[in-house]
């Protein structure tokens, strides 16, 4: 664990201004932090990470601009680097202690150390089919689907998280579904075809 040093803001109003707005916000990013991390303990550290940052950080805060996207985005931000992190320092564990069995699910599980963090979250979806056709699309219809669909934030939202416009994010959408819907009649097909 490392210990950082925090600077106040200055204004000591500011840091008023901070607990005031992300205190009501806790619990949605706590829910998003336990889909991202899977487990509580997991998500309420990411929970404390995101927030230390984003005090460290208000100082860019700019008014006008949605403070609970912004919170999310530095909440998404640090998971990834997180995961990054984790994925760079695999842990370590005596060979003995690890059945045959997970020898060869470890190997193939090493393969996903190049893989991005959505791609990563898009394989914990529980349909096998749906990963599959959502692994097929290019990334940058996959990561506003993931956002706009699967996590249920608005347009508005997804565009301040990934930064980019709003009719951005929604002709992705609209152009990933399409892709989706094609994606997935094709898997349907295929095993319609195998079982005939």
């Amino acid at each position: 664990m490392t210990v950082t040093s925090v600077r106040r803001p200055t204004d000591p109003e500011a840091a008023d201004r901070f607990a005031r707005d992300a205190q009501p916000l806790f619990d949605a990013l706590l829910r998003r932090a336990r889909g991202l991390t899977k487990t509580s303990a997991d998500a309420e550290d990411l929970v404390q990470d995101t927030l230390l940052h984003a005090f460290i950080g208000y100082h860019t805060f700019r008014d006008g601009t949605d403070f609970k996207a912004w919170l999310l985005r530095i909440l998404y931000n640090r998971w990834v680097s997180t995961f990054r992190a984790k994925q760079r320092r695999p842990s370590e564990v005596p060979v003995d202690a690890v059945p045959e069995s997970d020898l060869a699910d470890s190997a193939s599980r090493s393969s996903t150390a190049s893989r991005s963090a959505e791609a990563e979250a898009l394989t914990r979806l529980p349909d096998g089919e749906l990963r599959s056709a959502m692994a097929t699309l290019p990334e940058n219809f996959r990561t506003v689907l993931f956002y706009a669909e699967v996590q249920g934030h608005t347009y508005a939202e997804t565009a301040t998280i990934l930064n980019i416009p709003r009719g951005t994010v929604m002709s992705r959408v609209s152009r990933g579904r399409q892709r989706l819907r094609v994606a997935l009649a094709d898997t349907t097909h295929a095993s319609t075809a195998q079982i005939a």
